[in-house]
């Protein structure tokens, strides 16, 4: 766990360079990713996890963090489609059960973690169609997603829309971040991600 500001952490994983986070407040918490660990479920009671996609690696071990609210944008879909994704990588079985957002919303939504604001925003597709940037205004802490990579190239796979990636990164730099914890890899400033490669469709 990497404190990257007072009560907000990223948690680093060797497994896929993959990076989750984790903000406190007065008695509460919110995970942002659950990621593919649920032994990490063990280490916290988050009343609320932020899904920013629906990509294997970052929801697979959401039902070990329940019972808690699961927030997603509107249009992200967590069902048997994404195990094939997984297969690509893991050829053995899921054992969990795959856990669909319980709550969603479209532009922005802000929430309250323990008298601590934290707001959520969709500023259009770009990895995938449903992105969530995830801001701590307090902390000036921005969860990015796979929006950011630090250590290798952003992906844009089959569901991107790299052709609105800049202006989605553009909106996040408005919200004048300090740091960025990107969906894999070391936390980052905003010069990284004003000077990031935009990928081509297809990018493995």
């Amino acid at each position: 766990m990497i404190e990257v500001a007072p009560g907000v952490f990223a948690r680093r994983h060797a497994e896929l360079d993959l990076t989750l986070g984790l903000i406190t407040g007065s008695g509460d918490s919110l995970v942002v990713d659950s990621g593919m660990d649920p032994a990490w479920a063990r280490e916290v009671s988050p009343s609320r996890i932020v899904l920013t996609h629906n990509h294997f690696d970052h929801v697979l071990a959401t039902e070990a963090f329940l019972p808690c609210e699961v927030w997603a944008h509107e249009d992200c879909v967590v069902d048997e489609s994404l195990l094939a994704d997984r297969a690509r990588y893991y050829p053995e079985p899921f054992e969990g059960r795959l856990v669909a957002p319980t709550r969603t919303f479209r532009d922005t939504v802000t929430l309250n973690v323990g008298g601590r604001r934290v707001d959520l925003h969709h500023f259009g597709p770009a990895h995938t169609s449903h992105d969530v940037v995830v801001h701590v205004p307090d902390a000036g802490v921005v969860f990015a997603g796979d929006l950011v990579e630090q250590g290798a190239p952003a992906q844009a796979g089959p569901d991107a829309t790299p052709s609105n990636w800049r202006a989605v990164l553009d909106r996040l730099l408005e919200l004048d971040p300090r740091v960025v914890v990107p969906g894999h890899g070391d936390p980052v400033d905003a010069a990284f991600v004003r000077e990031m490669a935009i990928p081509s469709r297809g990018a493995s």
